[in-house]
Protein backbone atom coordinates (compact mmCIF):
# COMPACT_ATOMS: atom_id res chain seq x y z
CA UNK A 1 0.00 0.00 0.00
CA UNK A 2 1.44 3.65 -0.88
CA UNK A 3 2.07 5.82 1.77
CA UNK A 4 0.64 9.33 1.30
CA UNK A 5 2.15 11.50 3.84
CA UNK A 6 0.54 15.52 4.29
CA UNK A 7 2.05 18.23 5.79
CA UNK A 8 -1.27 20.75 6.79
CA UNK A 9 -1.36 24.01 8.16
CA UNK A 10 -3.61 26.60 9.01
CA UNK A 11 -5.53 27.23 5.64
CA UNK A 12 -7.36 23.55 6.14
CA UNK A 13 -8.78 24.82 8.92
CA UNK A 14 -9.81 28.51 7.87
CA UNK A 15 -11.75 26.97 5.66
CA UNK A 16 -13.95 25.36 8.36
CA UNK A 17 -14.31 28.95 9.83
CA UNK A 18 -10.85 29.54 12.30
CA UNK A 19 -8.98 32.13 12.16
CA UNK A 20 -5.49 32.27 11.97
CA UNK A 21 -2.90 34.57 13.28
CA UNK A 22 -2.47 36.19 9.82
CA UNK A 23 -6.03 36.85 9.50
CA UNK A 24 -5.83 38.51 13.07
CA UNK A 25 -3.33 40.51 11.51
CA UNK A 26 -0.98 39.32 14.53
CA UNK A 27 -3.19 40.98 17.13
CA UNK A 28 -5.88 40.20 19.34
CA UNK A 29 -7.70 42.15 21.46
CA UNK A 30 -4.77 44.89 20.43
CA UNK A 31 -2.20 42.69 21.89
CA UNK A 32 0.04 41.62 19.58
CA UNK A 33 0.57 37.42 19.17
CA UNK A 34 3.73 37.07 21.15
CA UNK A 35 2.27 38.83 24.18
CA UNK A 36 0.07 35.73 24.05
CA UNK A 37 1.95 32.68 22.56
CA UNK A 38 5.38 33.06 24.25
CA UNK A 39 6.90 31.13 27.60
CA UNK A 40 7.68 35.09 28.93
CA UNK A 41 4.00 35.94 28.22
CA UNK A 42 3.05 32.87 30.27
CA UNK A 43 4.96 34.46 33.47
CA UNK A 44 4.09 37.60 32.89
CA UNK A 45 0.14 37.35 32.62
CA UNK A 46 -0.87 34.16 33.03
CA UNK A 47 -4.60 35.80 33.16
CA UNK A 48 -4.22 36.67 29.51
CA UNK A 49 -2.73 33.74 27.86
CA UNK A 50 -5.69 31.70 29.64
CA UNK A 51 -7.87 33.62 28.06
CA UNK A 52 -6.41 33.77 24.61
CA UNK A 53 -6.56 29.73 24.25
CA UNK A 54 -9.46 29.70 26.08
CA UNK A 55 -11.45 31.78 23.42
CA UNK A 56 -9.50 29.54 20.57
CA UNK A 57 -11.11 26.46 22.21
CA UNK A 58 -14.90 28.60 22.30
CA UNK A 59 -14.28 28.74 18.54
CA UNK A 60 -12.66 25.34 17.81
CA UNK A 61 -15.42 23.65 19.65
CA UNK A 62 -18.27 25.26 17.49
CA UNK A 63 -16.74 24.60 14.01
CA UNK A 64 -17.00 21.22 11.99
CA UNK A 65 -14.21 19.28 9.86
CA UNK A 66 -14.47 20.96 6.09
CA UNK A 67 -14.48 18.35 2.75
CA UNK A 68 -10.79 19.35 2.67
CA UNK A 69 -10.38 17.47 6.15
CA UNK A 70 -13.01 14.66 5.14
CA UNK A 71 -11.52 14.43 1.56
CA UNK A 72 -7.90 13.49 3.67
CA UNK A 73 -9.78 10.86 5.59
CA UNK A 74 -11.08 8.90 2.86
CA UNK A 75 -7.79 8.48 1.40
CA UNK A 76 -6.89 5.78 3.75
CA UNK A 77 -9.51 3.34 2.41
CA UNK A 78 -6.94 3.01 -0.65
CA UNK A 79 -3.63 4.67 1.23
CA UNK A 80 -1.59 4.39 3.68
CA UNK A 81 -1.99 8.08 4.83
CA UNK A 82 -0.02 9.72 7.97
CA UNK A 83 -0.73 13.55 8.42
CA UNK A 84 2.10 15.54 10.42
CA UNK A 85 0.42 19.31 10.92
CA UNK A 86 1.26 22.30 12.02
CA UNK A 87 -2.54 22.88 13.24
CA UNK A 88 -3.25 22.89 16.88
CA UNK A 89 -7.02 22.09 16.27
CA UNK A 90 -8.83 18.24 16.19
CA UNK A 91 -10.59 18.73 12.49
CA UNK A 92 -8.50 15.70 11.37
CA UNK A 93 -9.27 13.64 13.81
CA UNK A 94 -12.99 14.59 13.93
CA UNK A 95 -13.12 13.80 9.91
CA UNK A 96 -12.00 10.36 10.40
CA UNK A 97 -8.08 10.58 9.91
CA UNK A 98 -6.45 7.95 12.53
CA UNK A 99 -2.74 9.14 12.26
CA UNK A 100 -1.99 12.91 12.94
CA UNK A 101 1.08 14.37 14.70
CA UNK A 102 0.85 17.61 15.79
CA UNK A 103 3.61 19.69 15.64
CA UNK A 104 3.11 22.55 17.46
CA UNK A 105 0.88 21.00 20.18
CA UNK A 106 -3.35 20.28 21.00
CA UNK A 107 -5.82 22.99 21.93
CA UNK A 108 -8.07 20.61 23.10
CA UNK A 109 -5.02 19.24 25.86
CA UNK A 110 -2.89 21.38 28.83
CA UNK A 111 -0.51 20.24 30.61
CA UNK A 112 1.39 20.55 33.45
CA UNK A 113 3.65 23.97 33.40
CA UNK A 114 6.25 21.97 35.30
CA UNK A 115 6.30 18.43 33.63
CA UNK A 116 5.98 18.59 29.89
CA UNK A 117 5.19 15.16 29.59
CA UNK A 118 2.32 15.13 31.77
CA UNK A 119 -0.35 15.58 29.54
CA UNK A 120 -4.52 15.79 30.04
CA UNK A 121 -7.60 16.35 28.11
CA UNK A 122 -9.40 19.36 28.26
CA UNK A 123 -12.77 18.45 29.37
CA UNK A 124 -15.08 21.88 27.48
CA UNK A 125 -13.16 25.29 27.08
CA UNK A 126 -12.40 26.92 30.04
CA UNK A 127 -8.72 26.27 31.86
CA UNK A 128 -8.40 28.20 34.61
CA UNK A 129 -5.90 29.66 36.90
CA UNK A 130 -6.41 27.79 40.11
CA UNK A 131 -6.49 24.49 37.61
CA UNK A 132 -3.42 22.34 38.71
CA UNK A 133 -1.50 18.96 37.97
CA UNK A 134 -1.47 15.79 39.81
CA UNK A 135 1.89 17.69 41.14
CA UNK A 136 0.29 20.91 42.11
CA UNK A 137 1.59 22.69 39.96
CA UNK A 138 -0.86 25.53 37.18
CA UNK A 139 -1.71 23.41 34.16
CA UNK A 140 -0.86 25.52 30.68
CA UNK A 141 -1.86 25.13 27.39
CA UNK A 142 -0.63 21.90 25.28
CA UNK A 143 1.17 24.34 22.99
CA UNK A 144 4.36 24.82 21.84
CA UNK A 145 5.11 28.88 21.71
CA UNK A 146 6.91 31.24 20.25
CA UNK A 147 10.52 30.83 21.14
CA UNK A 148 10.47 26.65 22.22
CA UNK A 149 11.61 23.87 20.78
CA UNK A 150 9.27 21.49 18.56
CA UNK A 151 10.39 18.24 20.32
CA UNK A 152 8.25 16.19 17.29
CA UNK A 153 10.37 17.62 14.64
CA UNK A 154 12.64 14.44 14.28
CA UNK A 155 9.76 12.07 14.30
CA UNK A 156 8.24 14.19 11.78
CA UNK A 157 11.22 14.07 9.72
CA UNK A 158 10.70 10.38 9.84
CA UNK A 159 7.49 10.17 8.61
CA UNK A 160 8.18 12.25 5.81
CA UNK A 161 11.27 10.60 4.63
CA UNK A 162 8.69 7.22 3.68
CA UNK A 163 6.63 8.94 2.00
CA UNK A 164 5.83 7.43 -1.64
CA UNK A 165 4.24 10.79 -1.97
CA UNK A 166 4.01 13.81 -0.21
CA UNK A 167 0.54 16.42 0.01
CA UNK A 168 1.79 19.88 1.13
CA UNK A 169 -1.88 21.42 1.88
CA UNK A 170 -2.98 24.42 3.74
CA UNK A 171 0.95 26.13 4.50
CA UNK A 172 3.36 28.29 2.15
CA UNK A 173 6.00 26.67 3.85
CA UNK A 174 7.43 29.99 5.05
CA UNK A 175 7.39 28.82 8.96
CA UNK A 176 10.88 26.85 10.04
CA UNK A 177 11.60 24.50 11.27
CA UNK A 178 8.51 22.85 9.61
CA UNK A 179 9.10 24.07 6.58
CA UNK A 180 12.58 22.12 6.27
CA UNK A 181 10.33 18.91 6.18
CA UNK A 182 9.80 18.81 2.59
CA UNK A 183 13.48 18.60 2.30
CA UNK A 184 13.16 15.28 4.13
CA UNK A 185 11.94 13.17 1.51
CA UNK A 186 13.93 10.58 -0.53
CA UNK A 187 15.22 11.09 -3.97
CA UNK A 188 12.27 11.64 -6.81
CA UNK A 189 9.43 11.25 -3.79
CA UNK A 190 6.20 13.10 -5.74
CA UNK A 191 5.54 16.24 -3.93
CA UNK A 192 2.25 17.55 -4.97
CA UNK A 193 1.47 21.45 -2.92
CA UNK A 194 -2.35 22.80 -2.48
CA UNK A 195 -1.94 26.91 -2.16
CA UNK A 196 -4.35 29.60 -3.78
CA UNK A 197 -0.96 32.04 -3.78
CA UNK A 198 1.52 32.64 -5.87
CA UNK A 199 3.99 29.53 -4.84
CA UNK A 200 7.93 30.35 -3.27
CA UNK A 201 10.37 29.89 -6.33
CA UNK A 202 12.49 28.26 -3.74
CA UNK A 203 10.68 25.06 -3.27
CA UNK A 204 9.41 24.63 -7.22
CA UNK A 205 11.94 21.94 -8.25
CA UNK A 206 9.99 18.78 -8.67
CA UNK A 207 6.89 20.01 -7.27
CA UNK A 208 3.23 20.04 -8.73
CA UNK A 209 1.73 23.08 -7.45
CA UNK A 210 -2.25 23.07 -7.55
CA UNK A 211 -3.40 26.72 -7.13
CA UNK A 212 -6.56 26.49 -5.26
CA UNK A 213 -7.63 26.58 -1.78
CA UNK A 214 -8.02 23.53 0.28
CA UNK A 215 -10.97 22.14 -0.42
CA UNK A 216 -11.30 22.16 -4.10
CA UNK A 217 -7.53 21.73 -4.44
CA UNK A 218 -8.12 18.50 -2.51
CA UNK A 219 -10.33 17.38 -5.02
CA UNK A 220 -8.05 18.07 -7.81
CA UNK A 221 -5.19 16.01 -6.13
CA UNK A 222 -7.34 13.09 -5.32
CA UNK A 223 -7.94 13.32 -9.58
CA UNK A 224 -4.53 13.30 -10.21
CA UNK A 225 -3.48 10.55 -8.15
CA UNK A 226 -6.53 8.55 -9.63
Amino acid sequence: MEKIVVLSGSGISQESGLKTFREMGGLWEEHDITEVATPEAWERNRKLVLDFYNERRKQLIVVKPNNAHKLLASLEKKYDVEIVTQNVDDLHERAGSTKVLHLHGELRKVRSSVNPNEIYTLEGWELREEDICKGGFPLRPHIVWFGEAVPAMDKAADIVMKADILLVVGTSLAVYPAAGLINCTRRNTPIYLIDPNEPDISISQGVTFIKEKATTGMEAFIRMIG
